[in-house]
């Protein structure tokens, strides 16, 4: 397990990204940058990995939006909070799973969270697909599954699925 492989420029790199989320928080770059992608994100001009999630707040029942990149595994699609514990993921449990999910349209889903002992593929997928989320998560892209299992407990991560009917 490494921190992040590469050189200098890219440890570097990675540094000056996580930097920006001291604490579980974004500073006001990190917030810029996410209201940013978020935007361009709703357009549907971006990846089909990329969207926004809108889910109430837990305190305020205020929706709130967050940028994220989903990781395909399998056939199904799933978040990753490359922050661990954070507001989106405690605002999705809040409202017990349902969210919103935009890219270029809205889609109503449910976020049904996986397992621990089942998360290691989909974070391997997720920094295989994800540069942003790289640095955040400790372990080099190129390492096997197993190497994820010592991570997993640390990044919560959601399945994708249909909003019920109704």
């Amino acid at each position: 397990m490494t921190d992040t492989a590469g050189g200098w420029f890219e440890r570097r790199w990675a540094a000056w990204l996580r930097g920006h989320y001291r604490g579980g928080r974004g500073d006001a770059f990190a917030r810029y940058s996410s209201r940013a992608y978020a935007a361009l994100g709703r357009t549907g001009l971006t990846p089909r990995r990329w969207v926004t999630l809108e889910v109430p707040g837990r305190r305020t029942g205020r929706t709130t939006r967050f940028p994220l990149a989903m990781a395909d595994v399998d056939g199904r699609w799933y978040l990753v909070s490359m922050l661990g514990e954070c507001a989106w993921v405690w605002n999705v449990r809040a409202a017990d799973g349902h969210a919103v999910l935009h890219h270029g349209r809205r889609r109503a889903v449910r976020l049904v969270e996986v397992p621990v002992e089942e998360r290691a593929a989909v974070i391997r997928r997720f920094v295989q697909v994800a540069p942003g989320g790289r640095p955040h998560v400790r372990v080099d892209r190129r390492e096997p599954v197993a190497a994820f299992e010592a991570v997993a407990a640390d990044h919560p991560v959601f399945r994708v699925e249909p909003a019920a009917a109704g």
